[in-house]
């Protein structure tokens, strides 16, 4: 398990990098995700910044309430375009899930809080196999008719490609307009920067990314986790965005939290600065790969968000879990 401790602290170190929209923990049961059974003490000892809206999963009412008792600002549903996964990952189908986040939504506008919609599998599901962008696309749209404010629409298995990332944003913008859209790509085939760009092209310009490449799929085998954030920020300075995120700051940070997990950074930047500066990662000899199951490293690490809008930024933390 993760210390409450190591949490907050990626979390301030993330915030003080620039980074202005964080999803800081998960409000799911602990008997299923014990790793996020802290999520209460997490959001109430965080140091928060100004300017800085730390938001938080909360797939029910029950979570919900739990993190409007901390003063959660901003909250987060999750569904899928794959009936197959639904059913596997939540038991219902996609309608019932659905469904189940009315009550959700319209408990957080009584309570003044954003809500933010997330769709899994649109470029694959590991139990259904190619996913048809209709099928997105009308996911996407009832997530944004209920009033989500951005639906992040996500290949959380890491099998597309760029040409069928373009063609499910294409068929999704029918539904919803593009600027209510986001990007959440992991990288399992190493195809999460090219599916990035291809759909920054087509006017997305709200990227999910996780510090180090942290995070996984506990229902695909061998899923990778999140686009390392490092790799992304170095895609968009490449390109002239500005974020207003500081790269050093990020790559430091993600040194440092694959160190107290006992793990090496997936982000190709943050080791070709380490291996150009020859500096050995700082892994701690006393961790044992701490989030090394699926399940763990799905479940724990944060998430940044890199929004190009007047040059302000914005981050989250890794919402995929299994519940």
């Amino acid at each position: 398990m993760v210390p409450t401790a190591t949490k907050i602290a990626l979390i301030e170190r993330l915030a003080k990098a620039g980074i202005t929209h964080i999803e800081a923990a998960s409000f799911v049961s602990p008997k299923w995700v014990p790793q996020m059974g802290d999520a209460a003490e997490v959001m109430a000892n965080i140091q928060r910044q100004p300017g800085v809206v730390y938001s938080a999963l909360t797939p029910n009412l029950k979570g919900l309430e739990n993190a409007l008792s901390v003063g959660v600002e901003e909250v987060a549903v999750f569904g899928a375009a794959s009936e197959a996964f639904s059913q596997k990952n939540i038991n219902c189908s996609i309608a019932e899930s659905l469904a189940r986040f009315e009550p959700v939504l319209e408990r957080a506008r009584e309570a003044g809080v954003r809500v933010r919609g997330y769709v899994s599998c649109v470029l694959g599901c590991p139990y259904e196999g190619d996913i048809a962008a209709n099928k997105v696309a009308d996911v996407a749209n009832a997530l944004y008719k209920m009033g989500c404010y951005e639906v992040s629409l996500g290949d959380t298995i890491g099998v597309g490609t760029p040409l069928a990332a373009k063609r499910m944003i294409e068929a999704v913008r029918r539904q919803v307009p593009i600027e209510y859209l986001a990007a959440h790509f992991h990288d399992t085939y190493g195809m999460a920067l090219a599916n990035l760009y291809a759909v920054l092209e087509e006017g997305v310009s709200v990227i999910d990314a996780a510090t180090a490449g942290l995070g996984g799929a506990p229902y695909a085998k061998g899923a990778s986790g999140n686009v390392a954030t490092e790799d992304v920020l170095y895609l968009l300075e490449g390109l002239g965005v500005k974020t207003g995120i500081d790269l050093q700051a990020v790559i430091d940070t993600g040194y440092w939290i694959t160190g107290e997990l006992g793990r090496k950074p997936s982000s190709k930047v943050a080791l070709a600065k380490a291996l150009a500066a020859n500096q050995p990662l700082p892994i701690r000899s006393d961790k044992k790969n701490i989030g090394e199951s699926q399940h763990d490293v799905t479940s724990t690490h944060v998430t940044q968000l890199l929004q190009q809008h007047g040059g302000q930024a914005t981050a989250g933390y890794d919402h995929w879990r299994q519940v």
